[in-house]
């Protein structure tokens, strides 16, 4: 594409995009009955929609990939109901969306999986907490998956996949990062199996390429991306000193499907850029489609590193929730307005839907 400008219309896969800024997944828990997305939903998506791209709050693939309280599903009719008013309120803005599927394995408790436990690679409790009961709490102890149950955590990816389509996403983001399910076969510290699903590389690899791989034959690889976070620390992740061979062989797997995109958390998820050393190029030399690239990013530095051509993307997180015409503001230099950390997550429309925009009018 000639014009560089990160404000200029961008082409992944089959879709035009705006401009090269992508809103980033970010939890809210405000899902309502039956783990559907609320009322509120539609309006808050549809109010971002002057983004290049839209990727969803993580969203359930099944009950039992359930780790927080308040977190939408894509696995029942009346999930995929509610996802469709807010696929059509973006649309009608001309937006683009897609959506980020999660099985958050041992990132959970147990009254959130009527009690039983959650579920991991190893019986490896990750130190971390989790949001439930309308309180943190510390996640509960969790049981190792079975060989013979793998194949049904990928047939619920596939399906929830299909469900998305159903529901009118554009397309849809494997969650492979931060610590949950499939970021935790990644790791040898999370992962001591010694079957199909452990112990080498490619064996740590094999659920998410399967997961992949099984999402784009549904889908198409064209509408399907991968969030990675090679270095991140989240959700009680224990860094072993390989990531770079291993996380090189994964993008070059992910390359060699044909996906859309990678989605990369560049450091710690949230937090500061340079917490290991890691070649994130590295990465981006292997995958030949689009690199969105992620994790405390400003204007000035998406601009310097679209000019040296280290990413394609940028995902903005934060300052989407504060500031619904963020593009706008971008284009305009105009002062971002901060969220207030009090309703970040759970509750109403207060701190979702009514931070206000600078202009009426804009987005369409």
């Amino acid at each position: 594409m000639s014009d560089k400008s990160l404000f200029a219309p961008y082409e992944l896969g089959p879709l035009t995009l705006s401009n090269r800024i992508v809103m980033a997944p970010l939890t809210r828990n405000r899902a309502g009955p039956g783990l559907v997305p609320s009322q509120h939903a539609a309006e808050y998506y549809a109010q971002r929609a002057g983004a290049g791209l839209i990727i969803t709050e993580a969203t359930q693939v099944s009950e039992q990939a359930q780790g927080y309280q308040d977190t939408p599903g894509l696995y029942t009719p009346e999930q995929i109901a509610g996802w469709r008013t807010v696929t059509d309120a973006v649309h009608a803005k001309g937006g683009r969306i897609f959506v980020q599927l999660w099985h958050v394995g041992r990132v959970s408790h147990v009254d959130l999986l009527g009690g039983k436990a959650p579920v991991a690679p190893s019986a490896i409790r990750a130190e971390t907490k989790t949001f439930v009961n309308n309180g943190f709490a510390d996640v509960s102890e969790p049981r190792a998956l079975e060989a013979g149950e793998i194949p049904a955590i990928v047939e619920t990816f596939r399906r929830a996949a299909a469900n998305a389509i159903a529901a009118g996403f554009d397309g849809v983001e494997v969650h492979g990062a931060n610590g949950y399910l499939l970021d935790q076969f990644l790791r040898e510290t999370a992962n001591v199996r010694t079957d199909a699903y452990g112990g080498s590389i490619e064996n740590r690899a094999r659920l998410l390429l399967e997961v992949t791989e099984a999402v784009s034959r549904q889908i198409g690889a064209d509408r399907t991306g991968v969030r990675l976070s090679p270095v991140s620390p989240a959700s009680g992740i224990v860094m072993s000193g390989n990531e770079q061979p291993q996380f090189d062989y994964v993008v070059a797997q992910l390359d060699r499907l044909g996906i859309a995109y990678v989605h990369i958390v560049e450091g710690a998820t949230g937090g500061p850029r340079d917490v290991a050393a890691f070649d994130f190029g590295s990465l981006r030399r292997r995958f030949r489609n689009t690199y969105i690239a992620n994790n405390g990013y400003d204007l000035d530095l998406a601009r310097s590193r679209l000019a040296e051509g280290k990413a394609d993307l940028f995902a903005f997180g934060r300052p989407f929730i504060a500031n619904p015409d963020l593009i706008e503001r971008l284009m305009t230099g105009a002062t971002l307005a901060q969220p207030n950390p009090a309703t970040i997550y759970g509750g109403g429309a207060a701190g979702y839907t009514d931070y206000p925009a600078m202009t009426a009018g804009f987005g369409h």
